[in-house]
């Protein structure tokens, strides 16, 4: 993976002024940590693009920018069928140097032109310029797992793989009453394509942008739809394992070491089984890791989101496999000093020690093995969560992972809440979302509605963990991929009924059967049990202690949103391990990072 910047106008010559090559510099540098291995920058007279390069595939011959004839390009990913690709484009004229997706690519919009895009199957972002139309083409993949944020300027669009790129242009930093609502009301997730700083936007996913003299269009290149499902049960659960199968091998495709995370979970043993009979029939062996905290045996408590620890599961698992597993582990300080370490990755707060942990965690990972395959967003697909089982969150008129907007707003001034209109903001977002919703005519009430919340879990919660996941890997150096989150696998599962996916009321029973070939009953049959968070009543009263700190300060930014009295009044109270305010992990000790989190964030960014 890489970090790709860059601006574009139609207007002036960029050569013919100096601060114009130190200003894509400066952009570049921002993104050095999403790309370690190499950097560069290409300027012409009406574009300039920069890259930074983790690399993974030809490592000798994939230097970006790439140019070939009036084409350049700036890229961010993996494509999953390279080889299908090359072997279309070779009954083109084509000239090939490297054995690198970047060239197929620009080999691809040498051939086809703007239509190449429908034929990528992978996880990207990239800015192609065509100096010969004078046209910039900005596209992310089909669900958004590579970012790419972009604003327009008075006299330039500028684009990065992180806002931080848009900063190091130049752009300064701003809030209105919508980014407020979108942090306060929406977050740690953000209305799809929208930046949360003024003016901000990101490309949605399957979409793409041609920005030329003539100002900027959006083409969407793929949606997902509602349609009939005709295949039979038993046609349906080999399809479904025939994917699973397919898209692991693609996504094993690396010139250097690759691992799996092991949670001992179904999703990610699932992959990592997939993975290993792979490896094995290549006389390797799988190297897995599995995550968790310091003390987590002496302070774990059950509750209705997490029954169990992992670790039992996880070496049932790594046994089961015979992998090289390896047990990573995070304590209280290094949870804590993440906080903002995880602001700086995602510009944004975002899931509190939920993300300072994982961080740490990748960070580790990186050391031996820079590419890692990730069980993400199986439950989002397949119907893992407990809003599509509890009737009391299916028929929430909210979004159920974030139904309740007292934790939300009880903390913040009065004054402030007078302002921002956060909860009609939260309201109007759902309801947006919902009427978008891909439906299929003639379902029953109860199918047409578990179809919104299958809807609404691939565009907002999905694309949450997605970023968190990208963020936390890529400031690390880490590529985390994500073989769930094959736009195949989504358009198969999105029409299939329920009764399929969750046969006699077993939660996700048809992954169950697509995988059952490949793991122990245990694993199979196991409670869904979310990323872990550590319970030690320790870690809580450190970033308490924290907090406390920040709110004595007269001028401390958090004190612009938040009451004081009430803030510390809810420090001094017990806090509910057990009722999230955000999906399944977040609650109050998660409140008191997310609160510390703004704070450093308003601080640090000048908001």
């Amino acid at each position: 993976m890489c970090g790709i910047a860059g601006f574009y106008q139609a207007k002036f010559d960029y050569r013919k002024e100096m601060c114009w090559s130190m200003r894509l510099h400066k952009m570049r540098d921002s993104l050095l940590r999403r790309g370690p291995d190499d950097n560069n920058i290409w300027m012409g007279t009406h574009c300039g693009l920069a890259h930074t390069r983790l690399a993974v595939i030809d490592p000798s011959g994939g230097a970006q920018p790439m140019e070939k004839a009036h084409v350049t390009v700036s890229y961010n990913g993996e494509l999953y069928n390279s080889r299908e690709l090359r072997e279309e484009l070779q009954r083109f004229p084509l000239h090939w140097d490297t054995h690198c997706d970047t060239e197929i690519l620009l080999n691809g919009y040498l051939a086809f032109g703007l239509e190449f895009v429908k034929k990528l199957n992978g996880i990207f972002a990239f800015a192609l310029y065509d100096s010969r139309k004078d046209v910039l083409l900005l596209a992310r993949d089909h669900l958004g797992v590579k970012p790419l944020f972009y604003q327009e300027t008075t006299d330039s669009l500028v684009f990065g793989s992180e806002a931080k790129a848009l900063f190091a242009y130049g752009i300064r930093p701003k809030l209105n009453e919508e980014s407020w609502c979108e942090v306060l009301g929406l977050g740690p997730a953000r209305t799809p394509g929208h930046g949360v700083f003024v003016h901000m936007k990101e490309v949605l996913p399957g979409h793409c942008l041609t920005v030329s003299r003539e100002g900027i269009a959006d083409h969407c290149y793929w949606e997902l739809t509602g349609k009939p499902h005709t295949d039979s049960y038993g046609q349906t659960v080999e399809k479904v394992s025939h994917l699973l199968i397919d898209s692991v091998n693609r996504q094993m495709v690396s010139d250097v070491p690759l691992c799996a995370f092991l949670s001992g979970g179904l999703d990610s043993s699932l992959v990592s089984a997939m993975a290993n009979r792979t490896l094995k029939e290549q006389g390797k062996r799988l190297k897995t890791f599995s995550f968790e905290f310091v003390g987590s045996r002496e302070h774990f408590v059950p509750n209705a989101y997490q029954s169990a620890l992992d670790r039992p599961f996880a070496d049932l698992m790594a046994k089961h496999l015979d992998s090289d597993h390896t047990i990573l582990t995070c304590d209280n300080q290094k949870q804590a000093d993440g906080l903002f370490d995880a602001v700086l990755a995602r510009d944004l707060p975002c899931m509190a020690d939920v993300e300072s942990s994982l961080l740490h965690f990748c960070s580790q990972t990186v050391k031996t093995h820079p590419v890692a395959l990730t069980g993400e967003c199986a439950d989002e697909i397949f119907g893992g969560y407990p809003w599509f089982h509890r009737e009391d969150l299916l028929e929430q008129p909210l979004f159920p992972w974030s139904y309740d907007m007292e934790p939300r707003t009880s903390l913040l001034r009065e004054d402030f809440l007078r302002e921002n209109h956060i909860k009609d903001y939260t309201v109007a977002a759902y309801e947006a979302s919902l009427a978008a919703t891909p439906a299929l005519p003639g379902e029953s009430p109860l199918e047409a509605r578990r179809r919104e919340i299958a809807w609404l879990n691939v565009r907002w919660f999905m694309a949450t963990l997605l970023n968190r996941m990208d963020r936390c890997s890529m400031y690390c150096g880490l590529e985390a991929r994500v073989p769930f989150a094959d736009y195949r696998i989504l358009e198969y599962v999105y029409n299939i009924p329920w009764e399929m996916k969750c046969k006699h009321g077993v939660s996700k029973s048809l992954l169950v059967e697509a995988g059952r070939e490949f793991l122990p009953e245990e694993i199979l049959f196991r409670k869904k049990s979310p990323y872990p968070k550590t319970y030690d009543k320790e870690y809580e009263r450190l970033v308490v202690g924290r907090l406390k700190k920040v709110l004595k300060q007269k001028h401390a930014p958090i004190l612009e949103i938040v009451d004081k009295k009430k803030v510390l009044a809810f420090l001094d109270s017990p806090k509910d391990y057990g009722k999230p305010w955000y999906g399944q992990l977040m609650a109050g000790v998660q409140m008191v990072g997310y609160l510390l989190q703004i704070d450093y964030w308003m601080e640090r960014y000048g908001l």
